[in-house]
């Protein structure tokens, strides 16, 4: 049996020819469509999340889309194909395919042959036609929709030279009614139909397509589809030709850019300011695109501007100024001006230019501008650069176009047209203009690396295709590598006479010497963006001076800001950021170097700690290092520190990056104490990746170096985070839910080693927090009365050694031990962890503890008050945006509705089952779907109960929590007999009772 496979329009699927019937589910359409895309090529797990779920990707968790590979694996084996198989691995997954399976690899092959025509052949519409959910814009499917539509535009110029215009238009025709606002399929669309003799109805086209242009966006058809028109109006009206007498007019506008890319809002912006009589400042770094922008722009625009367009460079080429008086020379000379009559003075040319400028529908395009003072004399003195909307004639006037580095906001009549990187789609777009659609589609994932070490700088992207250009035996992967190394990517940047870095020095040459420093040693951090107060810190000056700095830099276009007032931050382009590190290691030496590093590390650890003291938690000891702290002003400190939660939401990516940078320079105390410090916040927020891959990283520099306190905390926050949460990446020290491993098991040979560290560094606290996770372990293995041991062992340490939060993680454990057969002692000493967790101010703990105590009032039979505190932990866990206590509430709520009969309780346990999705929360997944099952059986619905009965007893057994696993087990028992499955009933309901004998 031979399995094809058709993704040039809807999705089939044929076995010897035979259409088969596609899955039901449209997630296993989905991956089996994003997995023909990939052509053989592994996809990792969040890249399919991406893929399939797109925007719905955060709502759902890594295990969907293992639970979706298992699904679409059976699908697949029905049909006994042995050359189709569907492998997986630590990397992702990808599907392997008989040769020739695939339509698009045929699709390929006839287009690589040079049959365009054939390739056609096989498209029956857009990729994938019909997967309403799958992500357009992954470069999977962009990038093949722009072979697609090259081929199309390959066979449009070849067929009208072999005869062949008719039979090309059905698949242009095809292909520009998918893409109406695509103007080259729309021009070659109008050429086919003019070389078939239908010129007539590419007329018709050609108003239709203006119609749809102004109604939907507003616009006039681009440049290349009026010229198309023009000839065909040129033709239609046999062969009439311009008047010969019209007076010549300049036209001095460089070359248009063949391959511009993207921009198109700021294409429209400036349009639109000019037709306002404004002037558009484009503005940005350098190798930003502006001068490929304002050309491109200008080039749309010269049909409005019939009386001439022209041009000047104000950069010198020794890269100072040009002198106005010689850009008006110019000027004066090509609108007609005597040579001999030029005045002498920069004013009397000013007059004149704008004498000859009145009334003439003229477009000056001033290129690179250095400041307000050059234009002054450039500027047309009739409407058009006036801000009073009463001098703005409807008749002729000239327009003006600027680009600038700096902003020049003091412009009369401007409007900033602030221009940053291409973003990943248009920027390997770009790249394929430049090398060709064929050779990036052949190494997408090296494009996209490409790209990305450009960091969308156009101008970086232009070289690096250049080189690549040049080069054709080059593999893109080649060129990749080179630019991986940080050390050497500027020198990699260049080609020709085109250099990235020589248009970073133009900045760089303009600043002041002290602010030089500054943006050296700024170069020198990882973090993704700063704050001013960081930015001081560093440069060991004062916060207004840095915020002086900061602004030249701004101006200078070497830094850009984000955010708003007054959270303002700065952020390097991260080829600029290579740039400042250059010339910090050739200007500052070493120690200056790591004195500056340690400055900013310090003072990041300085707020940190003080913040964590005040954000609801963990209640484990707080254990600091000895590193250096570098203390902020206090008024500084107190305005940044008001709200502490606020300031962890803006610089916890700061605090990772600096982490990580910190254990990579063997500032091993400093980088642990950064990493430990957002325990807390990182917990409440749900940032489980996050806290988990930064305590990876920085725990192997700890080990590294013998620091046993750092590795203890950072182990007893990898033991927390990883116990309660499914790890997305399968990290080495988490369970995978996969592997067979039992994750409430192994916590107990997890948390002693944790105690045994502790215990070795003479840090009682921290063996108190590891008893309360034995605890923990022993509770979920059914060794009820140990834990109450350890439980009791914890709280006499902590109460011994001043550690309250200790205190009340040991009296809930405790009540958690004695569960149902003690109800009376429970609640007493949960009574006590809310008791304990008002006293230390720890919100979250008290929302737990509350929780908790709604739980037990529950199942004591006080209903009422039950439900009163379970309601009132989940508005507590909502105002704190704590997505893990919130599940857990909505979980006991559940259960508490369903034990009365509640109606709410289905879209409760859902909401919770969402969260837990999301979050990747085993222990509120497994409930969630035990809950879930439990009401699906009552409801008499046998196979819903069956499905998440069974994925319930799967994650339980993974967790290794014998009591729930039991549970699960005799509900799933139920669930198969009602469904009419004995034998599967009898064997489940035996391992249940298995479970209950041990002891």
């Amino acid at each position: 049996m031979k399995m094809t496979f058709g993704l040039l329009g809807p999705l089939t699927v044929a076995v010897d020819s035979v259409p088969q019937a596609l899955p039901r589910a449209t997630v296993l359409r989905g991956l089996l469509g994003a997995l023909l895309l990939a052509e053989g090529e592994r996809l990792p797990v969040g890249r399919l999340l991406d893929l399939v779920w797109a925007e719905q990707a955060d709502r759902v968790g890594r295990g969907a889309v293992h639970t979706g590979m298992s699904r679409l694996r059976t699908w697949l084996g029905r049909f006994g194909d042995e050359a189709v198989a569907l492998e997986s691995d630590a990397q992702g997954y990808r599907l392997v395919t008989g040769p020739d399976a695939v339509d698009l690899g045929r699709f390929r092959g006839l287009a690589a042959d040079g049959d365009p025509a054939g390739a056609l052949g096989l498209r029956r519409g857009p990729v994938l036609a019909g997967l309403e959910r799958m992500n357009r814009e992954d470069p999977l499917v962009t990038s093949l929709e722009h072979e697609v539509r090259a081929t199309a535009l390959a066979l449009a110029r070849a067929a009208p030279a072999a005869g062949a215009a008719r039979s090309a238009v059905p698949a242009l025709t095809a292909l520009a009614e998918e893409h109406p606002f695509d103007e080259p399929v729309q021009a070659a669309l109008l050429e086919l139909l003019a070389a078939d003799g239908r010129a007539a109805e590419a007329l018709r086209r050609f108003q239709a397509l203006r119609r749809r242009l102004s109604e939907e966006l507003g616009i006039e058809p681009g440049e290349q589809v009026q010229n198309v028109f023009l000839a065909l109006l040129a033709h239609d009206r046999d062969g009439a030709r311009t008047d010969p007498g019209r007076a010549r007019v300049p036209s001095q506008l460089p070359r248009d850019i063949p391959d511009f890319t993207g921009r198109d809002e700021q294409v429209r912006l400036v349009l639109d300011t000019l037709a306002a009589g404004r002037v558009p400042v484009i503005a940005g770094m350098g190798g930003i695109g502006k001068t490929a922008l304002a050309v491109h722009t200008a080039h749309r625009a010269a049909a409005d501007y019939p009386d001439g367009r022209l041009y000047a460079d104000l950069r010198g080429a020794d890269e100072t100024p040009a002198d106005p008086a010689g850009v008006l020379a110019g000027f004066l000379r090509a609108l007609g001006a005597d040579p001999r009559e030029i005045p002498a003075s920069l004013e009397e040319r000013s007059a004149l230019y704008r004498t000859l400028l009145a009334g003439r529908r003229t477009l000056v395009l001033l290129d690179n501008a250095a400041g307000e003072q050059q234009l002054g004399p450039l500027l047309p003195g009739t409407p058009g650069t006036s801000t009073d909307p009463d001098d703005r004639p409807d008749g002729a006037r000239p327009a003006v176009l600027v680009t600038s580095r700096a902003a020049l906001t003091a412009l009369p009549g401007s409007r900033l047209v602030d221009l940053r990187e291409l973003d990943a789609p248009h920027a390997t777009t770009l790249l394929r203009h430049i090398l060709g659609d064929h050779r990036v589609a052949a190494e997408p994932v090296a494009a996209a690396q490409i790209v990305d070490l450009c960091g969308g700088m156009p101008l970086a992207v232009r070289i690096a295709g250049a080189r690549l250009a040049a080069r054709p035996r080059w593999t893109l992967a080649r060129l990749a590598h080179l630019l991986r190394d940080e050390r050497r990517r500027l020198d990699e940047l260049s080609a020709g006479n085109l250099a990235v870095r020589a248009g970073f020095a133009v900045g760089y040459a303009r600043l002041s010497e002290p602010t030089r420093r500054t943006f050296r040693l700024l170069g020198l951090l990882d973090a993704p963006d700063f704050a001013p107060w960081a930015a001081a810190a560093m440069a060991d000056i004062p916060p207004a001076q840095a915020e002086r700095q900061l602004e030249e830099l701004i101006d200078a276009q070497l830094l850009q800001e984000t955010g708003t007032e007054p959270h303002l931050r700065y952020r390097f382009h991260d080829l600029v950021r290579l740039y400042a590190r250059e010339h910090a290691e050739a200007a500052d030496e070493p120690a200056a170097r790591a004195a500056a590093l340690e400055r900013a590390f310090g003072a990041w650890l300085w707020l940190a700690e003080q913040a964590a003291d005040q954000v609801p938690g963990p209640c484990f000891a707080p254990i600091h290092s000895a590193a250096p702290r570098h203390p902020m002003p206090s008024g500084v400190a107190a305005a940044l520190l008001d709200d502490p939660t606020a300031w962890f939401d803006a610089e916890q990516p700061a605090l990772n990056a600096s982490a990580r940078q910190a254990a990579a320079l063997r500032m091993v105390p400093m980088a642990w104490d950064l990493a430990a410090c957002q325990e807390k916040y990182c917990d409440v927020r749900g940032l489980y990746d996050e806290w988990r891959t930064t305590h990876l990283a920085v725990l192997q520099a700890c080990r590294t170096a013998g620091d046993t306190l750092g590795t203890a905390v950072l182990t007893r926050g990898l033991i927390e985070v990883t116990t309660w949460t499914t790890p997305a990446d399968g990290a080495g020290t988490a369970v995978d839910l996969a592997d067979g491993s039992q994750t409430m098991v192994a916590l107990a040979d997890r948390a002693r080693h944790l105690q045994g560290l502790f215990e070795q560094v003479g840090e009682v606290r921290g063996a108190a927090d590891a008893l309360v996770l034995t605890a923990w372990s022993l509770v979920a293995q059914g060794r009820e009365q140990e834990a109450l041991d350890a439980g009791r062992r914890a709280l006499d340490l902590a109460a011994a050694h001043d550690h309250p939060g200790g205190e009340a993680r040991a009296h809930q454990i405790i009540a958690i031990a004695y569960g149902e057969t003690d109800l009376d002692r429970t609640i007493e000493h949960l009574t006590e962890t809310l008791r304990l967790a008002r006293l230390i101010g720890n919100t979250r703990f008290e929302a737990t503890a509350i929780q908790f105590l709604g739980a037990a009032h529950g199942r004591a039979g006080q209903v009422e008050r039950g439900g009163e505190l379970l309601l009132r932990s989940l508005a507590m866990a909502r105002s704190l945006k704590d997505r893990y206590v919130e599940a857990f509430s909505l979980l006991y709520l559940a259960m508490l509705y369903a034990a009365t009969g509640d109606a709410r309780a289905r879209e409760t346990a859902e909401a919770a089952l969402a969260i837990a999705r999301r979050f990747d929360l085993g222990h509120h997944l497994a409930q969630a779907l035990g809950i879930l099952g439990e009401l699906d059986l009552a409801a008499g619905d046998h196979a819903s109960a069956v499905a998440h009965l069974e994925e319930s007893v799967l994650v339980w057994r993974a967790r290794g929590w014998r009591s729930f696993l039991a549970e699960a087990l005799r509900a799933l028992g139920r669930a198969y007999q009602a469904a009419g499955l004995p034998e599967s009933a009898a064997r489940v309901l035996d391992e249940a009772r298995e479970l209950n004998g041990i002891q």
